[in-house]
């Protein structure tokens, strides 16, 4: 179930189960709950020791701390987006943009991009997918950009915020997409959705 305001989050003292899967970033975690879909499985348990969800979910990156009592197990939500005929899965986010920066797209179900706070209220279990739709001026790139480390680029006039389960954009044109940190398709048009409560993770 997603998470309601004011519940807490998190299973202190649930250990990573024994068939989990240990990954030490978002791409890691992408491959493998990829590879389940590509086989009709259930997705694995994850015990991240690092990325962007990891660093969301306050995970300190101890791979002794997932078999331990200290270990702390979250039910997360996936991403997922249709481009060119298939659907791709996304765990922390996705980024697509022009070469310039100025049109971008962004779809966070981790608070962080690298050292960047791009979704300062996305939350990984409440069973949305945080988007924003960048249409910028040249002079608004500079502004945009020094702010991005404190998730202070927001509101944005140029900016379109949109917390949802579901969304199409069409980008204008082909545009190379990341998901998770990598460089994963190229695509002009891009349907996204979120599957909720799909993956436990254990930090």
């Amino acid at each position: 179930m997603t998470i309601r305001r004011g519940s807490a989050y998190g299973e202190v003292g649930v250990r990573l189960a024994e068939d989990g899967v240990v990954c030490r970033s978002d791409a890691d975690a992408r491959a493998v709950v990829e590879a389940a879909r590509r086989d009709g499985a259930p997705f694995p348990a994850i015990g991240l020791l690092g990325g962007d969800l990891c660093r969301t979910l306050a995970g300190p990156g101890d791979e002794g701390r997932l078999h331990s009592a200290e270990a702390v197990t979250f039910t997360v939500d996936v991403g997922e987006v249709l481009a060119d005929g298939r659907w791709h899965l996304f765990v922390a986010h996705l980024v697509a943009h022009t070469r310039s920066w100025r049109r971008a797209v962004v779809a966070m179900n981790a608070q962080w991009r690298g050292p960047w706070n791009l979704g300062p209220r996305a939350h990984p279990n409440d069973g949305l997918l945080d988007t924003y739709d960048a249409d910028l001026t040249w002079s608004d790139l500079p502004k945009v950009r020094r702010r991005l480390h404190h998730g202070a680029h927001l509101p944005h006039p140029g900016i379109k915020e949109r917390r949802t389960r579901s969304i199409q954009i069409d980008m204008g044109r082909p545009v190379p997409v990341w998901l998770d940190g990598e460089h994963a398709l190229t695509a002009r048009a891009l349907s996204l959705r979120c599957r909720p409560d799909a993956l436990r993770v254990t930090v």
